[in-house]
């Protein structure tokens, strides 16, 4: 496993519509919950409005149709505030440490 954080609610994400050589933006949240993510990248961006045109580059997921790609920030410690101890933060650490060794050992 690479990642398990978990997703921060749609209200602060954003979506960027595919249409033709169109992009546009739309701001969250989002209603549809019937819409599923297929997949996702991870990308470590300053900001939503930098992750934003990063996802205005990308090639289009859907040639041919509309298509969305909808950005959403990952969960960080800091998001957490007092609730995340340095207890919590150890156990996290060592588990992270323990995952790593055993896709480590994985390929070998």
């Amino acid at each position: 496993m690479l990642a398990g954080e978990g997703l921060q609610p749609s209200s602060k994400g954003a979506r960027v519509r595919f249409s033709g050589g169109k992009r546009t933006v739309i701001d969250g949240p989002f209603a549809e919950t019937k819409e599923l993510v297929a997949g996702f990248w991870l990308w470590q961006c300053k900001s939503k409005d930098e992750a934003i045109e990063w996802v205005k580059r990308c090639p289009d997921p859907m040639p041919g149709e509309d298509s969305v790609i909808e950005i959403r920030q990952v969960y960080e410690a800091e998001d957490f505030g007092a609730e995340y101890t340095p207890e919590l933060r150890e156990q996290e650490e060592r588990q992270r440490a323990k995952i790593a060794e055993q896709a480590k050992a994985a390929k070998h």
